[in-house]
């Protein structure tokens, strides 16, 4: 389910890791607002979107922040979640480049040796 693209690999569930990153990307004086959350789209079904695994208790889970500040272009966060762990990633494709600044800014703000 995690991306290949992942930047930081954290050891706790979506619930928790989300908060903790938005947290730490507004302390870094950045906006955040979250676009899409898998499981208020699927009205929490109980039924897991990922035939890779067949666990009985899906705990998976995918949100797809939006991050701004004054001077940059937004960039998009994406965490994907799964059996206890998130994955996190900025989308930075030819149809939506991120901009290196503000990449930079937010790597900054969520590395923590402590928290992965």
């Amino acid at each position: 389910m995690h991306d290949s693209n992942s930047f930081l690999v954290l050891e706790h569930p979506c619930s928790s890791a989300i908060p903790w990153v938005v947290s730490r990307v507004e302390q870094a004086g950045l906006n955040v607002i979250r676009t899409f959350d898998l499981l208020a789209a699927s009205h929490e079904s109980s039924d897991c979107p990922y035939p890779d695994h067949s666990d009985d208790r899906c705990d998976c889970q995918v949100v797809v922040m939006l991050i701004y500040g004054d001077d940059y272009q937004p960039v998009s966060l994406i965490a994907q979640s799964q059996r206890g762990r998130t994955w996190l990633s900025l989308v930075d494709t030819p149809q939506q480049r991120a901009d290196p600044r503000l990449e930079s800014v937010i790597r900054q703000a969520l590395n923590s040796e402590t928290n992965r």
